[in-house]
């Protein structure tokens, strides 16, 4: 069977290219081992599913594993306690038809309490016969349930979870689960919920007896690059395995949605076009920023989520905002609802104890879309940037410094007159706005994680293969002003390149406005003050 990369449901390594999943199952064996309870909450398409079904594969020796998915339980079937339990035994049901080692009895029990004919059944009745069955089994039963989200709403989930919980405390002298693992996008430790409609939302803690799962569920350099091995030894395109990884890495920081689909996309659609005719052609550096642009420009399941949770959780907005325009250096603190949401729902990653974005996709995917609303209420330089765009494409070749001397003119005309807060808090992203029209749909920009401050942040450009890097930054007098210059050239290096640009914000009534060159050793910076 010819395997392929897979971003629909879950993966399968007979079927699919996919990373090593040992480490993880080992890590979250141990945690069966000591008999935990625990959520595995993570974004959505972070690959839970994949890792539920490899784990119930990987404890199949030594534990009796019924694993149930919340998705095929209908919405109705939540609304009391009667229908949840025949619901819930039927989804049981399902899985322990074929298992000779569960009790005649206990499957007749649990028969009956699925039988819809029987409006009685109560969740006592059905936690008696789960303990009943954990006592009579052979090994001990782990139970997973995967899409939690689906139930996080209802009351009588949080019952069960309540019934779980007690037992749990009260395992010593009651059989019960050896584990129990609920998988989502939600912390079942803190759902937030609706009993009624003129309610507020309530927060409720019915399993904070979960342990905290952490294993890391995203793709390092390595993980990819064994994926990545399986492959070159299947179709021999001769890549350079590390630095393809390390790229993949770069632009997705392993979120596993992202990494399968940017394979997918070389393998399927870039490769054997006009411009990659061959697998080989399309597994570079090149092919992989066609690849970023063409995820950047379509709609998927990932990102119409994430667009879905912004109109939803107005607060987001707010936190995002500050993060790419304001370059506010967020400090993570546990108590801020907000960047618990955004963290919750892959928004955004804590890295040294401040919250940044999550990865590059997902900055470029936002700033297009606060950008889009942005424009609505400032079209005048999105529309220049549209107008002019024929001037900055010289034989296929982005000229970055002819963008620069006619956003400074463009800008002067518009704004000139603004004052220093309008500069501060909004000049960067007038020339984002500025720039979007010029490289859409060939081109992508994304600013650089580790220079975005209140000061300076450093807009990486890949343009049909090239890139470049202009380091827009707020004037704070000539010292701090040498030592921007000296980080870009730093900065340069680090990209191998002779070439930057640097776009600076200045409140002095009496600067010079322009662009001009300034040569540092064997590099030039091109420098357009506003």
């Amino acid at each position: 069977m010819t395997r392929y990369f897979n971003v629909n449901g879950a993966c399968n390594p007979n079927r699919h290219y996919m990373v090593d999943l040992t480490s993880r199952l080992q890590e979250i064996r141990a945690m069966v081992d000591r008999g935990e309870y625990f959520t595995i909450n993570r974004a959505r398409q972070y690959g839970k599913t994949t890792t539920i079904r490899a784990l119930e594969k990987f404890l199949q020796a030594d534990y009796m594993v019924v694993s149930l998915d919340f998705q095929n339980i209908e919405s109705a079937e939540f609304g009391t306690g009667s229908s949840f339990v025949h619901a819930l035994t039927r989804e049981i049901n399902k899985k322990i038809r074929h298992m000779e080692e569960v009790p005649k009895g206990v499957k007749a029990q649990l028969a009956i309490l699925a039988d819809r004919t029987d409006q009685q059944a109560r969740m006592a009745d059905l936690m008696e016969c789960l303990s009943k069955w954990c006592e009579q089994a052979a090994r001990p039963i782990v139970l997973i349930i995967d899409e939690v989200d689906t139930a996080s709403n209802n009351q009588v989930f949080l019952d069960f979870l309540a019934q779980l919980r007690a037992a749990y405390l009260d395992r010593d002298t009651i059989p019960i689960f050896q584990s129990v693992i609920l998988a989502g996008v939600y912390d079942i430790r803190n759902i937030r919920r609706k009993f009624r409609p003129e309610e507020e939302h309530k927060t409720n803690s019915p399993w904070n007896i979960a342990a905290d799962f952490l294993v890391d569920m995203s793709f390092s350099v390595s993980d990819i690059a064994g994926m990545l091995e399986e492959y070159e030894a299947d179709h021999s395109t001769g890549m350079n395995v590390e630095n393809m990884a390390r790229l993949l890495y770069d632009y997705t920081s392993g979120y596993p949605y992202l990494v399968s689909r940017l394979c997918k996309l070389l393998d399927e659609r870039i490769s054997r076009t006009e411009r990659f005719p061959s697998l080989s052609a399309a597994w570079t550096k090149d092919g992989l920023l066609e690849a970023v642009k063409l995820v950047l420009n379509e709609q998927n399941p990932l990102f119409d989520s994430m667009m879905g949770k912004l109109a939803d959780f107005p607060e987001l907005n707010d936190v995002i905002s500050r993060l790419l325009f304001q370059g506010q250096s967020i400090a993570y603190n546990p108590d801020d609802q907000a960047v618990r949401t955004a963290q919750m729902f892959g928004f955004v990653k804590v890295e040294d104890s401040r919250v940044v974005i999550a990865n590059r996709i997902f900055e470029s995917r936002l700033y297009n879309n606060f950008l889009l609303k942005f424009r609505e209420q400032n079209s005048d330089i999105y529309t220049q940037g549209a107008v002019q765009k024929n001037q900055f494409i010289v034989d296929g070749h982005l000229n970055v410094r002819r963008i620069l001397e006619k956003f400074v003119e463009t800008f002067d005309y518009l704004y000139g007159d603004r004052d220093e807060e309008f500069l501060e808090d909004t000049g960067r992203r007038y020339f984002l706005l500025f720039l979007k029209p010029i490289i859409n749909g060939v081109g992508n920009s994304y600013v650089e994680a580790e220079t975005r401050n209140r000061e300076r942040m450093d807009v990486v450009i890949d343009y049909r293969g090239e890139q470049f890097i202009i380091e827009m930054k707020i004037w704070r007098g000539n010292a701090y002003h040498e030592r921007g210059e000296e980080q870009l050239a730093a900065y340069l290096d680090y990209f191998h390149l002779k070439k930057g640009y640097m776009l600076s914000f200045h409140f002095n009534k009496n600067k010079e406005i322009g662009v001009k060159e300034i040569v540092l050793g064997d590099r030039v910076l091109v420098e357009a003050v506003v």
